[in-house]
């Protein structure tokens, strides 16, 4: 492991996010308002956007002037701690052995650190184009916040020439990931006593053909569907991973539902997909439901959608992020990040961060401090690169 350390600024900044509890249930606006005070004290230009509620917020903050520039984004949210056993109060950041342990320390709260301890010297240099500073809310729960922070950006005429999302890659540029769809289905029957199971429709039933239906779909995804090299698993992927239903061990379910996860490699139609999946209901499963009770029937919603990423490799933003990092192959990842929100509105993006995802969303979840330097390097390569003395 490199035994190269990050500054105190950075270090500092790191656990100070790390011991705000931004779990996806809570508010992150403690967090937001610590974030906009050091940055509006180093002179930086900021933007919030909330939710519905007000509850949550993002933050974007902007040095220098003049159009374009590179945005730096991360989420502010994480994931709950609840059942998991960690050695120490997860957010109470820990170093041990060249490593700091706390919820959040490499997903992403370490970019985040890295990033806003360099205020000061976003501050100060002679800057040719913008650095721009994205904080969300609400990723880790269907990426909620960063539509909304787009949607605020173009209505101001805001078009960054590039961004990196600073998930964690163990600082490989990553120029692919999957996209991701979170479906409910809910399954409308009919209760009737078990005795006279021809008067009911059975909603758990009904629900399983649905779900063996998927499973083909996922088997012929494997077997013969669009397959991208370079990813882990180089094909879309469907799985049904909760389900819940009935409420008698003698009574004909009127009610079953269940969630199903789509994860499709760059190039695939996900609507294809769950179009499949509607017309399967509409002609084969729903005509004998209602037979029975016309007001049964099956329900296809998506909670969740991420776009996929698929950046190209002579991307202005590829270059400059392998020249700010590693200048060897490129990576394709299997989980999702805003990167692909970023891409579909214009800005070019990859994905390039401290920390491994191993490590993410798990008991005892770190990062190296070696890491967090690398990515001290990054911020100050880039500096050098947008500022007006090195054009």
């Amino acid at each position: 492991m490199n035994s190269e350390t990050p500054s105190a600024v950075t270090l500092d900044c790191v656990k100070q996010l790390i011991k705000f509890d931004t779990t996806s249930r809570n508010s992150n606006l403690a967090l937001i308002d610590w974030a906009a005070t050091l940055l509006e004290g180093h002179g930086a230009k900021l933007r919030r956007s909330f939710n519905p509620e007000g509850t949550k917020a993002n933050l974007f903050a902007t040095f220098g002037e003049g159009p374009g520039g590179i945005v730096l984004s991360g989420h502010t949210d994480v994931v709950p701690v609840d059942g998991q056993n960690w050695r120490s109060d997860p957010f109470d950041p820990q170093v041990r052995d060249g490593l700091l342990y706390g919820r959040g320390a490499c997903d992403m709260k370490g970019f985040i650190g890295v990033v806003l301890a360099h205020a000061a010297q976003f501050a100060a240099a002679p800057l040719r184009s913008p650095i721009h500073i994205a904080l969300s809310y609400d990723e880790e729960v269907g990426c909620l916040g960063i539509p909304v922070l787009l949607s605020e950006l173009a209505v101001a005429g805001i078009r960054p020439e590039g961004c990196v999302v600073g998930e964690p890659t163990s600082m490989q540029v990553v120029t692919a990931h999957k996209g991701g769809r979170i479906y409910r289905c809910k399954v409308h029957g009919r209760a009737a006593h078990s005795s006279l199971t021809p008067n009911g429709v059975n909603a758990i039933e009904y629900a399983a053909r649905v779900v063996t239906f998927i499973q083909d779909l996922a088997w012929h995804e494997e077997a013969k569907g669009v397959r991208v090299e370079g990813f882990g698993v180089p094909f879309s992927t469907l799985s049904t991973n909760v389900i819940s239903g009935g409420n008698g061990r003698n009574i004909i379910p009127a009610g079953c539902e269940f969630f199903f996860d789509l994860r499709f490699v760059p190039g695939v139609d996900p609507d294809k997909i769950l179009d499949s999946i509607r017309t399967y209901v509409a002609k084969e499963l729903e005509p004998r439901m209602k037979a029975r009770y016309p007001e049964a029937g099956v329900e296809l919603e998506c909670i969740g959608a991420v776009p996929a990423l698929d950046a190209a490799e002579q991307d202005d933003i590829t270059l400059l992020a392998k020249s700010l990092s590693r200048p060897q192959a490129t990576a394709k990842v299997s989980y999702g990040t805003e990167a692909g929100f970023f891409q579909g509105v214009g800005i070019p993006t990859v994905v390039c961060g401290p920390g491994s995802i191993d490590q993410a969303h798990r008991a005892d979840e770190f990062v190296p401090l070696a890491q967090l330097h690398e990515c001290e390097r990054f911020m100050d390569k880039l500096v050098q690169r947008q500022s007006a003395k090195a054009a």
